[in-house]
């Protein structure tokens, strides 16, 4: 039976075109060339391929979601119900998007708006294209929390975007997508941010779904393992282009494109870096507890409280790695948060020997160049309002760090070819880049300082493999040259084994067990830990 395609993209060519930061000419960027796909129904389609290589932007324009200037479509169909949607009028297209077509974004904390509860903006996607009596949408509501695994938040409707996991926005995401049962789900990284069993009831929701309701997916993802477990059809990207597409079991078994190999290749691999361990202990924390009022009286008084970190102890010796893994909310965040003093804990914070806990901000101020932090969601970090030499250079200024402008260039060059960026990026917006490359730049950012710790939360989750492992080796060696020490936060193991040296496993915001990564990995003691090792190595 021949495949009836309910999506189809052809020869669609998209530009960027910007004026330079000094007024000279406008400079073009081919984000996608001649890109061809078909989206057959009852299908999941994945896109793969590098960051940049125009995966989103391919994605983004069969919604016309682009920016329109600085995008520029320059030719090319994207027909769907016999309609050519790249044609179609703005309200035209409020008609197909969350209704027929729905989309998961890359990054949740900007794609959810900040200032309504996650209850109302649900609410919103289940009535905007359907009103429905008050009882039927709370109704509604209550199912699709229950279907995206967040039954725990059918209480906290009032919640907002910030006082949730990452995993747990990404989750309100696919909850919202799924409200009005469309027939294409556009899925943007949707697991990125959700730690490796969450990551696996998604995608078999996900399947589910998809075989339910007959609907069509169209999976942009960086993760082979998934691609292979759950898509049907790939399409590999590269430079803008399909460099191969076809069934997943032919291109897996029999790639024909050298970037298809490079990619199957490409799983994090290697071993952290060769550390002495009678190294001084550079951080710890004893006893760390973290907790957050959900219910005041009427004075003002916590009247129930959520306990994130229960009695957390750890240390950490300088030069090493330290990797905190667990299931979304599990409090790995929030006893980073904590540790760096931007929330309220109780307990000892060591940093350098000294007892951080009671100090005021004066205090912590120079300490603040010596740890920095990496962000899981870069976008949301980044200033859009500011170039990438200004986003680098700010803690340079703050800092005192260079005689003047002209030096403070130099350092923002040289680390960004450190992370693999051309120098001339720092001109540069951040709406501009992709979200592999604008975690390069937080990646950047935090290098300038040459600090002496460096928190990463989740760095490689928006990473294709290829790049993720470019960027793990690039980490491995800086932390060889200069013997800084590293907290990395993952739900990803495949990560955490390559480069930590002691490991940190959280659930409920208590350790549960820790020890040397190698040992644990090979002999974990409690059940959770050994769900995490199955999801995590366990190729279906």
């Amino acid at each position: 039976m021949t495949a009836v395609p309910i999506l189809e993209i052809k020869n669609l060519s998209v530009s960027f075109r910007n004026s330079s930061v000094s007024g000279g000419k406008a400079r073009e960027i081919r984000a996608t060339k001649d890109v061809s796909l078909k989206l057959n129904k009852g299908e999941i389609l994945a896109l793969v391929g590098q960051s940049g290589s125009g995966k989103s932007v391919t994605a983004l324009s069969i919604l016309k979601l682009l920016e329109s200037p600085p995008a520029h479509y320059l030719k090319g169909q994207v027909l769907f119900e016999n309609r050519d949607l790249l044609k179609e009028s703005e309200d035209s297209l409020r008609s197909v998007r969350g209704n027929k077509i729905s989309m998961i974004f890359q990054e949740p904390m900007t794609a959810l708006n900040p200032l309504h509860s996650i209850g109302r903006q649900i609410n919103e996607a289940i009535t905007l294209h359907n009103a429905r009596p008050n009882k039927e949408i709370k109704s509604r509501t209550q199912e699709l929390l229950e279907m995206v695994g967040l039954s725990m938040l059918k209480n906290r409707l009032h919640a907002f975007p910030h006082e949730l996991s990452g995993g747990q926005r990404q989750r309100v995401m696919i909850a919202m997508a799924l409200a009005n049962s469309p027939k294409i789900l556009i899925a943007d990284e949707p697991t990125t941010a959700l730690d490796v069993t969450v990551q696996a009831k998604i995608l078999l929701l996900l399947k589910k779904l998809q075989k339910k309701l007959g609907m069509a997916i169209l999976l942009i993802t960086h993760d082979l393992t998934i691609v292979r477990n759950i898509a049907d059809s790939v399409a590999v990207m590269k430079d803008g282009k399909i460099a191969e597409n076809g069934l997943v079991s032919k291109i897996f078994s029999a790639p024909k494109h050298s970037y298809t190999k490079h990619l199957l290749a490409s799983f994090p691999s290697g071993d952290p870096v060769p550390v002495s361990n009678k190294a001084p202990v550079i951080a710890a924390v004893k006893n760390l507890n973290v907790s957050f009022p959900v219910k005041k009286g009427f004075f003002g008084q916590s009247k129930e409280v959520i306990t994130a970190v229960k009695n957390a102890n750890f240390d950490l010796k300088s030069g090493h790695s330290l990797g905190i893994v667990g299931e979304s909310g599990s409090g790995k965040t929030t006893l980073a948060l904590a540790f760096l003093r931007l929330i309220k804990s109780t307990g000892d914070i060591f940093f350098a020997n000294q007892n951080i806990q009671s100090w005021k901000n004066a205090n912590l101020r120079p300490l603040r160049k010596k740890i920095q932090m990496v962000f899981q969601d870069p976008f949301s970090s980044l200033n859009p309002r500011m170039t990438v030499e200004d986003i680098i250079a700010e803690g340079l200024r703050a800092h005192s760090v260079g005689a003047n402008k002209k030096e403070r260039r130099k350092i923002v060059e040289q680390v960004l070819k450190d992370v693999g960026l051309e120098p001339i990026t720092a001109d540069r917006y951040p709406h501009e880049f992709s979200g592999g490359q604008r975690q390069r730049i937080s990646i950047a950012r935090a290098l300038a300082l040459s600090p002496n710790m460096i928190i990463f939360d989740e760095p490689t989750s928006a990473l294709d493999l290829s790049t993720q492992s470019e960027i793990l080796h690039l980490l491995k060696s800086i932390q060889k040259k200069c013997s800084i020490s590293y907290i990395f936060i993952s739900h990803d193991l495949r990560v955490i084994k390559t480069i930590s040296h002691t490991i940190l496993v959280m659930k409920d915001g208590e350790i549960v067990e820790s020890g040397n990564c190698l040992e644990l990995l090979d002999k974990p003691r409690s059940t959770y830990t050994k769900a995490l090792i199955s999801a995590a190595f366990d190729v279906k």
